[in-house]
């Protein structure tokens, strides 16, 4: 049932979203930054983690330093995943969602170029971490708009029910909890200190999983 709730959370937030068609302007336009000849270059020259902070103040630009607008868009730009399948509770129906994305060459380009290998323990595969910038940002999008109390360790749990829903993994993955942690504290952080980037958080992971491996 949390996971019903979560999925359905995001999806009415998205539905009475004042400014939806923005949103979809700007997913659009990530996209197309990250599908783009010139992030390759980023991401060559730089690395992936160079790559990431490139992507999030390419974000910034298009929605107008809007911090909140710029990580949701964020969390839609970076799912690899253009639909979510959900099973519907109680009549056990599965319906698909489709989610905000760019058209499906500019998406697929995407995907192919999006940063991977983001940390020390990062899967040394062509999959690699690909996921972990969705849980990411959007752990940090919930952590950063949440004026009562911290939303980001719900928005955790639901992206990694949005993976379970995708037959991605057959059980939660401890790696994908641990970056909805640092989500959660990059969106905390952010409300204090504009000037942050994503890389530092991410590289923060490395060096805590380094100190607890030695």
């Amino acid at each position: 049932m949390i996971k019903y709730f979560f999925l359905l959370f995001v999806f009415i937030y998205i539905n009475i979203h004042p400014q939806q068609s923005n949103l979809s302007k700007a997913v659009n336009s990530i996209s197309e930054f990250i599908a783009s000849e010139e992030f390759v270059e980023i991401r060559k020259s730089s690395g992936d983690l160079s790559a990431v902070d490139s992507i999030y103040l390419k974000a910034l630009k298009i929605n107008c330093n809007d911090y909140g607008e710029t990580l949701l868009s964020l969390m839609f730009a970076t799912v690899p995943y253009r639909e979510v399948p959900i099973v519907l509770p109680v009549i056990n129906t599965v319906v698909y969602y489709q989610l905000i994305s760019a058209d499906e060459e500019t998406f697929n380009k995407k995907n192919n170029n999006l940063p991977k290998y983001l940390f020390i323990d990062t899967p040394d595969n062509a999959y690699g971490d690909l996921d972990k910038l969705a849980h990411f940002f959007g752990s940090a999008f919930l952590s950063y708009e949440s004026n009562i109390f911290d939303l980001g360790e719900l928005i955790g749990y639901f992206v990694e029910a949005f993976e379970e829903s995708f037959k991605v993994q057959s059980s939660i993955d401890y790696r994908d909890i641990d970056v909805n942690y640092y989500g959660r504290l990059f969106g905390k952080l952010l409300k204090e200190n504009k000037d942050l980037l994503p890389s530092q958080i991410l590289l923060l992971r490395s060096i805590n999983f380094f100190k607890f491996v030695l």
